[in-house]
């Protein structure tokens, strides 16, 4: 009786012993995670060498649809250059297309003409580089092409065709407005789409060697100048008059 009495025993002391293992392990990992959050805190109250940028605003908080201005790089100098350009160009324009027929029939004073002008204007620069295409480059794929970085700016067979997402980046527009924010969404999404033009149309003055790019560059410089002006004089109507609306009068 008293060896079965001390096996109870010795298993009460057990089971009691396996229950306090996790307030243990517990108690245990206590000081350590203190110490952690303490470091935390530290960390957080420390300067920054680098201190992350701000995030961007989103859609809502500007009230319209951020549109992207990136990917428009068309690469060094080269007999393949115009090639590239009128690729990106014609891929730009038709991004322009798409913008405007968002708010061709707005019902908003000069919104709904605006847009319809840039619509026939880049429709048909698009018609005539399609031409250009044809003409100067017969052995060039169909599709657009891109500069592949390292590659021989003098080679057509060295281009790669162009990504879905370049072609994106050069058309620049990255989502859909809503109906309520068209008007807003289109003018100042333009204003940067012009930019982006502005941008690709002086660095074929700079790198072009083609007398009828070097004047269709110009045309669109000119082109884009005065609907930029016109632009912000729609968005200054509706009281809107933000330091970015003036990003690009530098390439003017």
């Amino acid at each position: 009786m008293n060896r079965i009495a001390g096996m109870r025993r010795l298993a009460l002391l057990l089971a009691s012993a396996l229950v306090s293992l996790p307030a243990l392990a517990r108690a245990a990992q206590e000081p350590a995670m203190a110490g952690m959050d303490h470091m935390h805190h530290m960390q957080q109250q420390l300067p920054q060498a680098n201190p992350p940028a701000a995030a961007a605003p989103t859609a809502q908080q500007h009230g319209a649809h951020q549109h992207g201005s990136h990917g428009l790089a068309i690469g060094p100098a080269g007999q393949s250059y115009e090639l590239r350009f009128i690729d990106a160009m014609v891929e730009h324009h038709r991004g322009a297309l798409a913008m405007s027929e968002f708010v061709f029939d707005i019902g908003v004073p000069g919104v709904g003409s605006l847009a319809k002008q840039i619509w026939r204007d880049q429709l048909q620069e698009i018609k005539a580089m399609g031409q250009w295409r044809k003409a100067w480059y017969p052995e060039a794929p169909v599709y657009p092409v891109a500069y592949l970085p390292g590659g021989d700016p003098n080679s057509i067979e060295a281009l790669t065709r162009m990504s879905p997402d370049q072609i994106a980046g050069m058309r620049m527009m990255e989502s859909l407005p809503s109906k309520s924010n068209r008007v807003t969404w289109f003018l100042e999404g333009m204003l940067q789409h012009h930019g982006g033009a502005l941008t690709m149309a002086r660095d074929a003055l700079a790198k072009s060697t083609n007398p009828t790019i070097l004047r269709l560059a110009r045309n669109i410089i000119l082109a884009q100048r005065q609907e930029i002006i016109r632009i912000r004089q729609l968005l200054q109507h509706d009281g809107l008059n933000k330091p970015q609306y003036f990003n690009y009068d530098a390439l003017f």
